[in-house]
Order: C-alpha cells, then structure tokens, then sequence
C-alpha cells in the first residue's frame, strides 16, 4: 500500500492559475474583514479595539470613495508639494509680519531721538 494516493498534489501549474484568478476577483470587488475587541472586567469596559481591513484594487477603492492616500504627503508627492508650498506661505507671512514689527519699532526710535 502506497501513500501516494492520500498526500494531497503538490502545488501545479492549475494552483497559480487559480490563485491569480482568486487575487483578481478580490481586486476586482473588493473584501472586508471587521471585527471588534471588547476587554471588560466586572462589566466595565476597559478596552475596545476595532479592526477593519478593505481589501481592492485602487479604482474599486476611489470607486468606494477611499483616496485618502492622494492627501497624504507621505505617500503622494502631489500632497507633499501642496503641503511644503502651504507651509512656505506661512512662513513669509510670518517673516512680513516680523519685519513690519521691527520697521515700527525703527520708527519708535527715530522719532523719539529726534524729538518734536
């Protein structure tokens, strides 16, 4: 009696086809898995943990209306450019508002030592 007959088939070419056929379908509509951790104690909640994953393909996702990741500067150079452009405003507003403060204080003192 041999044991060939109950190991199962070692992974063929029909297994990769299937895998990517399985990969594309859930691209193509989309999964998610929730779930939810409650750690209580005496019947008061110490803990709650709330897992959600979505897993799809970029255009199921903006389809979904998920693109947080084309805002994120981390992850999307059109946002970071927006972001240093954003931060580079405020800081010349900044600078102006500076040197006028000290344009005024110039007057101050020029005003004061020549006297009226």
């Amino acid at each position: 009696m041999t044991m060939a007959g109950r190991l199962p088939e070692p992974y063929g070419s029909n297994s990769g086809a299937n895998l990517a056929d399985i990969l594309e379908r859930v691209l193509d509509k989309g999964i998610v898995i929730a779930g939810d951790i409650r750690i209580n104690l005496l019947d008061i909640e110490l803990l709650t943990v709330k897992l959600r994953l979505i897993v799809a393909s970029v255009d199921k996702a903006k389809e979904m209306g998920i693109d947080w990741w084309e805002d994120d500067p981390a992850l999307s150079s059109g946002a970071r450019r927006k972001e240093l452009a954003r931060e580079n405003a405020e800081l010349r507003e900044r600078l102006a508002q500076l040197e006028d403060g000290r344009l005024e204080e110039g007057r101050a003192v020029r005003e004061e030592k020549e006297g009226p």
